[in-house]
C-alpha cells in the first residue's frame, strides 16, 4: 500500500536565493508578464529545469537495426512544407 504521507503532502518548504538586482529585476518582469508572483515563477522555470535535466539523463536502449534506422532518419536533410515555412519565416534577431 502506498505511503499516504506521500501521497497527501501538500506542505511547503522555504527556499532561499540571494540575487542580484538586476536578475531580480529581470525574473520580476518576466513573472509580471505571465501573470505570475515571482516564486511562482521561479518554482516553474526550476521544475522545468530539473526535469529537463533529468530527461537529459535518460538512457533509451534499442537493437543495432533501430539504432541505424534512427542514424539513417537523422543523416536525412529536413525537407517539407513546414520546413521550408519556417526557414523562410523573418529572423527576429535579424534587421
Amino acid at each position: 500500500m502506498p505511503n499516504k504521507q506521500a501521497i497527501t503532502d501538500t506542505q511547503t518548504h522555504a527556499v532561499n536565493l540571494r540575487v542580484r538586482s538586476d536578475i531580480r529585476s529581470l525574473i520580476d518582469r518576466a513573472a509580471k508578464a505571465q501573470g505570475k508572483t515571482r516564486s511562482d515563477f521561479m518554482i516553474d522555470a526550476a521544475r522545468r529545469a530539473a526535469e529537463e535535466s533529468l530527461l537529459d539523463q535518460t538512457l533509451v536502449r534499442v537493437d543495432p537495426k533501430t539504432y541505424d534506422y534512427f542514424l539513417e532518419v537523422l543523416d536525412q536533410p529536413p525537407s517539407g512544407e513546414g520546413f521550408e515555412r519556417l526557414m523562410s519565416a523573418a529572423k527576429p534577431w535579424q534587421d
